[in-house]
């Protein structure tokens, strides 16, 4: 039996195990979470991706002239949805618009005979509901579009590409003159807006590629857009010519802002071979490393490109495998046709399977981009709607978009990619200001590989903004550790504070601090006053004075900051 003087003893040394933090703690839970600042900010704005809008095979009486407009019409109501000020198409406007074609329309019963004109005067035509809701429009040219008839034809029918200048009324009246035997299950939409400009410090590396390759500015980005199928140097298919330029608009900009390339093709995709290089993406292919060390050098993150009718994510590094890398992003078809990734990889068979980390893939899938800019922050928003039908659909099918993953960089932070089975604890950064963001726990666990077989690394974008009224430090952008689901891996974030006794915080969709732990899924919230610790369960969550930081054991992504509630 234990006498007084042992009972006490005992007694006292469970308090100061409590008190140093050794036993979880309850802590009083928040009545009212704090408001934060805005974020995004009122500066932010949006602008929206899609790709090749091929129709393959017959008319259905909805997708004249090669052209899938049932699924332009859906995209375009979705852009106006999400109120973006600009839309860019990465290449192949229409399926057969190289030359004149003949496709039958299973409504009717006839053959339907279009020009190049017609083919990409329809495509004009179903950019109209963007025009009316002052959303830009810039596309590039595909492979599809190649020819030199329908260069002349891309630059009549979008004369923004030359200047910015949008919803032009000669532009319009000529795309309304092509030929459209299903007017009446596709109606005119009805202009209803004068032209507009969107874009400055216009820019082109040679007369002769005048609007077909073409560089702009809107608000802190600089886009950079680069047609291969016009090379006046005998150089075809290939953007070596036009190095010079890209490199020159890459350099001579605000680096205080965004820079991104657009191109029809990749530098290393997954099914098509041909590259922005030449015919195969192989180290003795010329141009590539210029091209990757060039973006690297002068900030640009990403190369952004179609083609390959599925959505990825990967980086494509030099030859070496190592000196420099680009974020690739394949954007998801919006084409009656998907393809799927080779086995062996192309990485594998042309580049001893060194050049090419895979991040994220979906495949039969008709998918688009939001991208939202706020100042230093670029995050994506991926939305699709999967179709699981083979490689090809002869019918659109009821489009149900939902979103499916969250990426981006800010210029103020870092990317770090983590391989299956290694720990997220190499995230390591500090603020300007001085707020120090680490990744105590955690492994990245995601099992997945690609179609190809190769396994997917988890690319975690870090970003801060300043510290606001609500916050004791900076504010932390946490992205890509989510993968289709709603929760991460069980990890630890940890952050640094200035002043008094915060906690770990996430700013909720309704712009509203709460506790961390709160949007955990599953586990016990708890608190310790003390340093974590590896045995520590989802839901912990604490404050160390001695190195005045705060942490919690979570599995979401999100906004943070060290907040006083």
């Amino acid at each position: 039996m234990l006498n007084r003087r042992h009972f006490v003893k005992l007694f006292m040394a469970a308090l100061a195990a409590a008190s140093s933090g050794c036993f979880p703690q309850k802590r009083k839970q928040t009545v009212k979470p704090l408001p934060s600042s805005k974020i995004p900010s009122s500066s932010s704005w949006k602008f929206g991706i899609m790709s090749d809008s091929q129709w393959m095979g017959d008319d259905n009486g909805k997708n004249p002239a090669s052209c899938a407009v049932e699924i332009i019409n859906a995209l375009n109501a979705e852009f106006i949805r999400h109120k973006v000020e600009l839309v860019l198409q990465v290449g192949d406007l229409t399926d057969s618009g190289r030359q004149p074609f003949a496709v039958y329309n299973k409504t009717t019963g006839k053959t339907d005979v279009y020009s190049t004109a017609d083919a990409m005067g329809i495509r004009a035509r179903y950019a109209q509901a963007l025009y009316n809701n002052n959303i830009a429009f810039f596309p590039i040219r595909g492979n599809h579009d190649d020819s030199q008839i329908t260069a002349v034809e891309f630059i009549e029918h979008f004369p923004q590409t030359s200047g910015g200048w949008q919803n032009d009324e000669k532009a319009q009246i000529s795309a309304y003159g092509a030929f459209n035997p299903d007017a009446e299950r596709l109606p005119n939409i009805r202009r209803t807006t004068g032209a507009f400009k969107l874009g400055t410090d216009f820019s082109f590396p040679s007369d002769t590629l005048k609007g077909l390759s073409y560089s702009f500015d809107h608000n802190n980005v600089r886009f950079i857009t680069a047609d291969q199928y016009e090379a006046p140097d005998g150089q075809e298919h290939t953007i070596r010519s036009q190095q010079k330029w890209i490199i020159s608009r890459l350099k001579e900009r605000d680096k205080s802002g965004h820079a991104i390339v657009f191109t029809h093709k990749g530098l290393l995709t997954q099914h098509n071979r041909g590259i922005l290089f030449g015919a195969e993406p192989s180290a003795s292919t010329p141009g590539q490393d210029e091209f990757i060390k060039a973006m690297t050098e002068n900030g640009a993150r990403y190369l952004i490109c179609g083609h390959d009718h599925m959505h990825d994510r990967s980086r494509v590094y030099t030859k070496d495998g190592k000196t420099a890398y680009v974020s690739q992003l394949i954007t998801a078809s919006n084409s009656s046709k998907f393809y799927f990734p080779r086995r062996p990889s192309n990485d594998e068979v042309f580049c001893e399977g060194k050049r090419q980390k895979l991040i994220s893939q979906e495949l039969f899938a008709i998918g688009y981009y939001i991208v939202t800019v706020d100042g230093d922050h670029m995050t994506f928003d991926y939305y699709s709607s999967v179709c699981r039908t083979g490689d090809t659909i002869a019918d659109t099918p009821y489009l149900t978009f939902s979103h499916k993953e969250t990426f981006g960089y800010s210029l103020n932070g870092k990317d770090f990619l983590i391989e299956y089975g290694k720990p997220y604890s190499t995230v390591d950064i500090t603020s300007e200001n001085g707020t120090r963001t680490r990744i105590l726990g955690g492994i990245n666990t995601r099992d997945a590989k690609d179609f190809a077989g190769r396994r997917f690394s988890v690319e975690i974008n870090t970003g801060f903004y300043p510290q606001d009224s609500a916050t004791a430090g900076d504010i932390l952008s946490l992205r890509g550790m989510d993968f289709s689901t709603t929760n991460t891996d069980i990890y630890t974030l940890s952050m640094s504070y200035k002043t008094g006794e915060p906690v770990l915080a996430k700013l909720g969709t309704d712009g509203f601090w709460r506790n961390a732990a709160d949007f955990n899924i599953g586990g016990v919230k708890q608190f310790v006053k003390g340093a974590w610790k590896p045995e520590y369960s989802l839901g912990t969550y604490g404050i160390d004075t001695s190195s005045k930081t705060v942490w919690a054991v979570v599995n979401t992504n999100g906004i943070f900051a060290p907040v006083i509630f």
